[in-house]
């Protein structure tokens, strides 16, 4: 996969990914599908930062990425 994701970007994505894994785990929830649909969009985003390439930049042909 081609790098589209920048080092600004990573580093609001895992900022986002923590913010949302910690407001799942520590909210009380009526339902029981919420935090578990927060939970896959958390890891999602761990694993865009990680991989530095994002699916739904590729389709929208999104670069965040600064090249020398």
């Amino acid at each position: 996969m081609k790098k589209n994701v920048g080092v600004t970007d990573r580093i609001i994505r895992t900022i986002l990914a923590i913010g949302v894994g910690y407001f799942a785990y520590s909210t009380t929830f009526e339902s029981s599908w919420l935090p578990i649909v927060l939970y896959v969009f958390s890891a999602i985003m761990v694993l865009t930062t990680f991989a530095a390439s994002c699916p739904l930049y590729s389709i929208f042909k999104m670069d965040t990425c600064k090249y020398n």
